[in-house]
């Protein structure tokens, strides 16, 4: 069931977040477009909950410039999803890759 997290932001403010995992305290019931406007609170703040992918990410690209001959650009795309619970985690989606990565290379010359 989707719900929606609040996630306070360092920066101050908050960010609401559509989650999929299941609520952690009483679970609202009814019918109304008024739902929408209840959010959860979490305990940990937006940028708590996405910093746990930060460390993938870095990985891989320091394993990419340390191949030889290393790329001059690299791009990195992967899906991030949200919990109230655990944070962010790298999403999986079936029949796709968990991450999409392009490299650029460019002749020495500039041409």
């Amino acid at each position: 069931m989707k719900r929606l997290v609040e996630f306070p932001v360092e920066q101050g403010g908050t960010v609401l977040i559509e989650v999929d995992d299941p609520p952690t305290g009483p679970a609202t019931r009814g019918g109304g477009k008024d739902n929408l406007s209840l959010a959860e609170r979490t305990n940990k703040t937006f940028d708590e909950a996405i910093a746990s992918v930060t460390p993938a990410a870095r990985s891989l690209i320091a394993r990419l410039r340390s191949i030889e001959d290393p790329p001059e650009e690299i791009g990195i795309e992967f899906g991030v999803q949200l919990s109230a619970q655990s944070g962010a985690f790298i999403a999986s989606v079936a029949a796709e890759a968990n991450f999409k990565v392009s490299m650029t290379w460019r002749s020495g010359s500039g041409t």
